[in-house]
């Protein structure tokens, strides 16, 4: 099990995370839907597509853009479609 926490608070947990780039990509249906909302934010990597950034909550803080996913997935990238992301902040533990 792969879990990711904020503030000592589980975000999201799945045993089908996707590793890229040393980052491991949780699937959407694995987040706690209760601490993310949509950001008007976008981004673009040469190889995976246009991203967009989901805002965390908890404890009564809002962390701005701190998970990123791609809606629509260059070809390359196919494999993390349907996967949210985090920013170092947000602690991943594995086992």
């Amino acid at each position: 099990m792969v879990r990711a926490t904020l503030d000592g608070i589980v975000i999201a947990e799945s045993e089908e995370t996707k590793k890229v780039e040393g980052n491991h990509y949780f699937p959407r249906s694995a987040l706690k839907e209760e601490c993310f909302v949509e950001s008007l934010k976008t981004t673009h990597c040469g190889w995976k597509g246009a991203a967009s950034y989901l805002h965390v909550s908890v404890n009564g803080t809002k962390h701005e853009n701190l998970a990123w996913f791609y809606p629509e997935p260059l070809d390359a990238a196919k494999e993390i479609e349907g996967h949210v992301a985090f920013y170092s902040k947000v602690k991943i533990t594995e086992g």
